[in-house]
This record gives structure tokens, C-alpha cells and sequence, in this order.
């Protein structure tokens, strides 16, 4: 039996700029189930992002509907989102928003902080995710002394830390040379594997061919909605994972 993880009804998102009316999401209604490897595509101003937005809780609509995992976000105050997106959604970005001068295990451990829990718990976990990354040698070192790919690892991890059941990913590869974006790849693909649910926000044809289904946004609008044929799949780093 599926479960949707992720459903939207009707949802609009307006803004008004002067005397313009932007419908930045136009009437979006779908859903995404759970385990599903999801790119969401669109060139700048498509409404891709906006729609990020919503679904990750960090916007609200302009009227529809989102509801994640069965719960409806629209009547719920910025605390209540702030919990349900600290339990049910990790996020992964572009510019990896890290704390320049915190240790990787210190910014891993940021969402187990505003889920209360305690410091020894918070490290036990923190360390586990990093090492899973490959990174267990480098639970004190700041992002300075990591790559790209080592920090966009470190971002996964705390991701990770409070176990989602979402990776929601925007344009995760775009600051990483085509190496270190197919180690990103590699390393969604074995999550999603584990059973965990992959929305990959991106304007890259390569990187929405590595998901299992490609949604495409123009104007607002959903104007394809299919699952990938020939599928692309990145090589499994031997030390991650």
C-alpha cells in the first residue's frame, strides 16, 4: 500500500509587485509517496523554488493546501511548523549554510538542539551521521579546512541527524565541480535506497535524470510529470555510507 508523503491541493502562491499580480505557483496539485526519488525542474522564475518552499514549510500558500505526511500545514502557527519541518524534513542547499566557525560535529548537531535533546546524545548521533559520510576523521574540523563536497557531506549529515523522512535537496551540485556532484549523486541514490524519500530541487537536465521521477514547472505550472527512462546512476563511494 503507498502513503503520501507529501500532498498539495490546489496550492497558489501570489505576490504582488506595484500594480502586478505574479502567480509564482499556479494551481499545483500532486503528490509524492514515500521512498520516491523526486526532481523537481525549471528554469529561474519557473515557480520550482516557490513550490520548495511551501512543501518544506518555510512559506506559506496563498491558498490550497500542503499536508506532509497526512498533516495539513495551513492552520498551523510558525512554532508548530518549525517542529513538524525539525521532524519530518532535512534539508540539503546549494551553499551548504554552514557555521563558518563551528566543527562539523557542532553544526551536525544543530537540529538535535532545537529538538531538545541532550549533549551526550546529541554528539553520539552527530558523530554516527559524519562517519556514515566518510567523515569521521574530521568531526573537528570547521568548513574552512573542508571541500565542497566534504561541507555538502557535512550538510547531509545534519540533514539526517533527527532521521527525516525527507531529504529536500535545492540544487544541491551547484557549487561542485561534475567529480564531487556525482559523489552527491551516488550518495542520494544509496539513501534513497535505504527507504528514504528524495526531493531534489534543480535547473539540471543530469542531475533530475539521477531521481526515478521529474516534475517540471513553467509559468506556475506542472507541464510534465513522469518517471525517468534511462536512468543515470552514480558511482557508490566506497567510503561513505
Amino acid at each position: 500500500m503507498t502513503q503520501k508523503l507529501v500532498e498539495t491541493r490546489n496550492l497558489v502562491k501570489t505576490y504582488v509587485l506595484g500594480s502586478e499580480t505574479i502567480n509564482a505557483v499556479n494551481g499545483v496539485s500532486l503528490s509524492i509517496e514515500r521512498g520516491e526519488y523526486v526532481a523537481i525542474m525549471g528554469t529561474s522564475g519557473s515557480g520550482k523554488s516557490t513550490f520548495m518552499n511551501m512543501i518544506g514549510c518555510l512559506d506559506t500558500p496563498s491558498s490550497g493546501e500542503v499536508l506532509i505526511d497526512a498533516i495539513p500545514t495551513s492552520d498551523r502557527d510558525s512554532d508548530a511548523l518549525a517542529k513538524l519541518r525539525n521532524e519530518k524534513i532535512g534539508f540539503v542547499f546549494q551553499q551548504f549554510n554552514l557555521l563558518a566557525r563551528t566543527s562539523a560535529l557542532d553544526n551536525v548537531a544543530v537540529p538535535l538542539i532545537y529538538a531538545g535533546q541532550p549533549s551526550a546524545k546529541r554528539q553520539e548521533k552527530s558523530a554516527a551521521k559524519l562517519t556514515a559520510m566518510g567523515l569521521g576523521d574530521r568531526l573537528d574540523h570547521t568548513p574552512a579546512k573542508l571541500s565542497g563536497g566534504q561541507q555538502q557531506r557535512v550538510a547531509i549529515a545534519r540533514a539526517l541527524v533527527t532521521e527525516p523522512l525527507i531529504l529536500l535537496a535545492d540544487e544541491p551540485t551547484g557549487a561542485l565541480d561534475s567529480r564531487t556532484s556525482d559523489d552527491i549523486m551516488a550518495i542520494f541514490q544509496e539513501l534513497n535506497a535505504q527507504g528514504i524519500t528524495i526531493i531534489v530541487v534543480t535547473h539540471e537536465s543530469e542531475v533530475a535524470d539521477h531521481a526515478k521521477r521529474r516534475i517540471e514547472f513553467r509559468d506556475g505550472k506542472v507541464i510534465e510529470d513522469r518517471m525517468v527512462t534511462n536512468r543515470l546512476i552514480a558511482k557508490t563511494r566506497k567510503d561513505t555510507l
